[in-house]
């Protein structure tokens, strides 16, 4: 038997921790706010900032919703504090930009519906067509039921479960800020094309694993149109609701005062930044459509084709929207351009349904009558297009009556009545209780091209036009106006 008692060696100096005590808490750290944030904050509390309406505990609650917001996308150190709008004002342009789009609601006020045809030489405006069916807004308490395709095939329940899983996500904004998450999901499901499916989901949300989507935290409604040279920041990209919010703005101006200039620049800017974050929904349909329908009403056929090219792309996608008015323009944007290849391609994509659709048919029809040299046949359809037609045929009219004056040069001899020319041109005034009108249009029209002294009022009174010395000056007039290609900013 061992003199000696064997104990265990220390193998460090601490004190062991007694079986009962807890290990001390790890203190979550705080957030920390810069100067300028703090600064921004103390603005909000003062008085003098104060807005009639917005009570204490509505713009604190907006400020504690909207701190936390930014900085979860990453944007808290990149926005210039110094004239970032007060939480109180926010919530102001929020509420008049929500009232302004109830009462348009309301009230009937939006811009687009269509009569069935347009005659005489009224044509109609941008802001006579109606957008109330346009998916803006939900009416409360009601609900897409779907198409019955979506019912039979059980379509709309997938797509329900694809919004809700697309939501959650979205409401993770670190999934939108962590690489690492991104390459994870990437690796987990594979490839997923950029291109979206013909049959995914319509709503709001975008998809969140598009790579190099911005989220947007600008709360400005109206914001002016910058061609990007860098990577766009998301203060100044403005989130959905707020695009909204502010399309419904701009609609409503654009009723009230026609500023093409200032309409044309905020809806560029809507385009731009519902590009930069990836949105494909109805709401993008409906910017573009409008904005195209804007654009034809001023003659910027350039401005016009941009969004037509964007708007194919959308409906390929299984986007709803006016696709029979919008198709019915892509042709006789074609028609205009004389871009033969892709016109055909546009009428090699038709379906049999398609072209029984109104503006789709009237096209084919104002196609065929140029085709075959029908003047008289195509200057009936112009006066019946149907929607904004006649804003793209007023691009090709002049040409086409160079063309139909001298045909009419060489078929009638020696002279006919000017009244036969007015008729036969489509000439109308544009004030019906203005006799003489179409009269008046048609001399100055054949004056443009040195040809008042061809108009002779005979001792009768009658006034003729000398088509047995015309011929020459309008055959040439009419090679002139068809020689070479119209090239045109936007050109598909």
């Amino acid at each position: 038997m061992p003199s000696y008692t064997s104990v265990t060696a220390r193998h460090t100096l601490t004190r062991p921790m007694a079986m009962h005590q807890s290990a001390p808490a790890v203190e979550e750290p705080k957030a920390k706010f810069t100067d300028a944030v703090r600064d921004w904050v103390q603005r909000a509390f003062a008085p003098e900032n104060a807005v009639p309406g917005i009570s204490d505990a509505d713009w604190k609650a907006k400020l504690l919703d909207y701190l936390p917001s930014v900085q979860a996308s990453g944007a808290m150190d990149t926005i210039d504090w110094t004239i970032h709008p007060l939480p109180q004002q926010i919530l102001q342009q929020q509420r008049q930009a929500a009232a302004l789009a109830q009462s348009m609601t309301n009230t009937n006020l939006s811009p687009f519906s269509f009569p069935s045809h347009i005659t005489g030489a009224h044509k109609r405006k941008s802001s006579d067509l109606d957008l109330l069916d346009d998916g803006l807004d939900t009416p409360p308490g009601k609900k897409s039921k779907g198409s019955l395709e979506d019912r039979v095939t059980g379509r709309e329940k997938k797509q329900d479960k694809k919004q809700k899983k697309s939501k959650a996500l979205q409401n993770d904004n670190s999934v939108l800020l962590d690489s690492d998450a991104l390459r994870r999901r990437r690796e987990r499901f594979g490839h997923v094309s950029p291109q979206s499916s013909p049959f995914q989901s319509r709503d709001d949300t975008p998809a969140v694993d598009t790579p190099g989507a911005v989220v947007g935290t600008c709360q400005k409604l109206e914001k002016n149109y910058f061609r990007l040279t860098s990577a766009p920041k998301p203060e100044e990209v403005r989130p959905l609701s707020v695009l909204k919010e502010a399309f419904a703005l701009i609609r409503e101006k654009w009723k009230l005062d026609h500023n093409y200039h200032y309409t044309k620049d905020q809806l560029k800017s809507i385009r731009q930044d519902l590009t930069v974050q990836h949105f494909k929904n109805d709401f993008v349909v409906i910017v573009y459509e409008t904005h195209a329908r804007i654009a034809l009403e001023q003659g910027d056929v350039g401005e016009y084709n941009m969004c037509q090219t964007q708007l194919r792309s959308l409906y390929k996608m299984g986007l709803s929207g006016k696709r029979d008015e919008f198709t019915g323009y892509r042709i006789l944007y074609f028609v205009f351009t004389r871009k033969q290849a892709d016109l055909n391609d546009v009428l090699a994509d038709l379906t049999s349904a398609e072209k029984q659709m109104k503006s789709v048919k009237h096209a084919l029809q104002v196609h065929a009558a140029l085709a075959s040299g029908n003047y008289h046949r195509f200057f009936r359809l112009y006066q019946t297009a149907p929607y904004l037609g006649p804003y793209l045929l007023d691009q090709t009219v002049p040409r086409q009556r160079l063309a139909a004056l001298a045909t009419i040069c060489k078929a009638y001899k020696q002279d006919v009545s000017l009244d036969f020319i007015v008729n036969e041109l489509g000439f109308q005034a544009e004030d019906e209780d203005d006799t003489d009108g179409a009269r008046r249009q048609c001399v100055e029209f054949i004056a443009e091209h040195n040809g008042e002294h061809l108009i002779q009022q005979k001792d009768d009174g009658a006034v003729r036009f000398l088509t047995s010395k015309a011929g020459l000056l309008f055959e040439e007039a009419k090679q002139r106006a068809f020689k070479g290609n119209v090239d045109l900013k936007g050109q598909v």
